[in-house]
């Protein structure tokens, strides 16, 4: 089989299946080329310049096997162990939320601030360490912390780190602030739980295998940023950050509740969709 004919034969299974994945959008094509490019070890470029090139037993046969993970449901990302986000390439694994391209506009306003040279950065809520990662990419003077409730999470990020010679970023088991020694931060980073707990969309996709503690914060989705934003005024420095992602039906409460808490120069921002999916004030 060559690589066209396997990529047909994959999306026409996973377009059969009704495999995608946010259970609305068809997705078969680009599934089938990520998981054909991880099993040959090569990059998406390589699919379309050598369309001819025959697949070995070895690796054809595990294709279909992954291929068969799709259509099972099981997000690509824990398939093939990994997610590209920003200019990193991630471990991935079932114990995290997987990133989101919608995460990097955070990234992109967080990096457009008026931040000191050796800024100190809190990201809330790690997960793989992408945010405080990918902040620390662009910028190594950063003192960064990353926290997260799982020592699976944490133990992830970590791996992460030292993928990307990225380890000058601190990663430390936290409960949101509960290990966190007073001190003053000039931008604190977080894409918290944000999902209402009855949502229909957790029964739809990828999120089905990812961890419910890094999906739901209660009946209105918005628990955890209420607690994050009340606490982060004792752990901001003065003309300091919060900049938060959300639901892109939550905005104006979030702005509310920012605004509740002495926030100023509150603003929403729009996700690379166009949907407001981001909100920040300054203490």
């Amino acid at each position: 089989m060559t690589i066209e004919q396997a990529l047909s034969w994959s999306k026409a299974k996973l377009s059969a299946d009704g495999v995608s994945d946010d259970g609305l959008h068809d997705s078969a094509a680009v599934d089938s080329k990520v998981l054909l490019a991880a099993c040959l070890h090569k990059e998406l470029v390589y699919l379309h310049t050598w369309p001819e090139k025959v697949l070995d037993k070895l690796q054809l046969q595990e294709f279909q096997e992954y291929v068969e993970q799709r259509s099972l449901g099981h997000p690509v990302a824990h398939i093939i162990g990994y997610r590209d986000f920003w200019t990193l390439r991630l471990k991935v694994t079932a114990a995290t939320l997987i990133p989101r391209p919608e995460t990097e506009r955070l990234v992109e306003i967080a990096l457009d601030l008026n931040l000191p040279e050796k800024t100190k950065v809190l990201d809330l809520g790690t997960g793989t360490g992408a945010i405080a990662l990918a902040l620390a990419s662009e910028h190594p003077s950063w003192l960064i912390t990353g926290l997260d409730k799982s020592a699976e999470a944490i133990a992830l990020a970590k791996d992460n780190a030292i993928l990307h010679n990225l380890e000058s970023v601190e990663f430390i088991q936290s409960d949101w602030f509960s290990a966190v020694s007073r001190q003053q931060f000039d931008l604190i980073v977080t894409n918290p739980p944000y999902i209402e707990e009855n949502n229909q969309y957790l029964r739809l996709g990828d999120v089905r295998f990812e961890p419910s503690s890094a999906l739901t914060a209660g009946a209105d989705g918005l628990d955890d940023i209420r607690l994050i934003v009340a606490q982060s005024k004792e752990y901001l420095a003065g003309n300091a950050w919060l900049v938060i992602e959300h639901g892109y039906q939550q905005s104006a409460q979030v702005a509310g509740i920012l605004k509740e808490h002495g926030f100023k120069k509150i603003r929403n921002e729009c996700d690379l969709n166009g949907l407001p999916r981001i909100s920040l004030g300054c203490m």
